[in-house]
């Protein structure tokens, strides 16, 4: 029995105490600090580069349509290219003329070997377009065509750099132009397969580089301003204005309502 109360008295003082400490907190319990929430690292935002997507707005000629998405796979960088082409670089101010192509390796990719379609940009540093023709070969082709652009839907289209994109594309001046391709991929299926084969098997055609002639040239470069804009070659003598338009407004890289602009344009 000396002992139970031996520890009523222990429990007693304790609780006195308790009290005690209460009492001194105004009656409220003594309140246990908190410690400090760390501090969230500042979250990344990437910041778009002025050129960033240069590389991207030149068509991969020779890519097969198939493949052309798996350029995108990897994030590859080209701030070379951007350098040379900004303030300081070697080829700042130049116009130039700009391609893309792909190159199939074998690498080890997350301890696995795959087939990486490696992108390839081509700068040609040129005061006119080094060529207006396509070459289409390929091992099983006996001989080599040669075209017009225009019958591959290809051209060379303007690049907008990013700073400038809110810009009038009617009074923009750019001195880059990147290898643009308007056909559309959905369209690809009720082509024939030799067509479709044939974008496969194209290949930049270099002409002797000579200014052209205009006085016996019935070609002129059109650029609408669209977003993206239009740009296409017509021939005075072999296109008709009426048959041209309605081709583009088929194809739907021009608007049912802008073909009346397109005319006066």
């Amino acid at each position: 029995m000396a002992r139970a109360k031996g520890r009523k008295r222990a429990a007693a003082a304790g609780g006195d105490s308790q009290a005690e400490a209460a009492a001194a907190n105004g009656g409220r319990p003594k309140r246990t600090k908190t410690p400090p929430k760390p501090k969230p690292e500042p979250e990344y935002v990437h910041e778009p580069r002025n050129l960033e997507d240069l590389w991207l707005s030149a068509f991969p000629i020779g890519t097969e349509w198939e493949n052309i998405d798996k350029i995108k796979e990897f994030n590859w960088n080209f701030e070379n290219l951007e350098k040379a082409l900004e303030e300081g670089g070697k080829l700042y101010g130049k116009t130039v003329y700009v391609f893309g192509s792909t190159e199939p390796q074998l690498l080890n990719v997350g301890g696995e070997s795959k087939i990486v379609l490696i992108p390839v940009v081509v700068v040609v540093d040129c005061p006119f377009p080094p060529s207006d023709k396509i070459g289409i070969n390929s091992v099983q082709r006996e001989n080599e065509e040669i075209v017009p652009m225009r019958v591959m839907k290809m051209a060379w289209v303007p690049y907008v750099p990013l700073e400038d994109r809110l810009t009038r594309i009617d009074s923009l001046k750019t001195k880059i132009f990147t290898l643009g391709c308007t056909q559309r991929r959905s369209a690809l299926k009720h082509l024939k397969e030799e067509r479709v084969k044939k974008f496969d098997y194209c290949m930049p055609y270099y002409m002797p580089l000579s200014p052209p002639e205009d006085e016996d040239d019935t070609v002129v470069n059109i650029m609408y301003p669209l977003e993206p804009p239009i740009v296409c070659d017509f021939d005075w003598e072999m296109d008709d204005m009426e048959d041209f338009i309605d081709e583009k407004v088929k194809d739907e890289v021009l608007p049912e309502d802008e073909k009346e602009k397109f005319k006066t344009s």
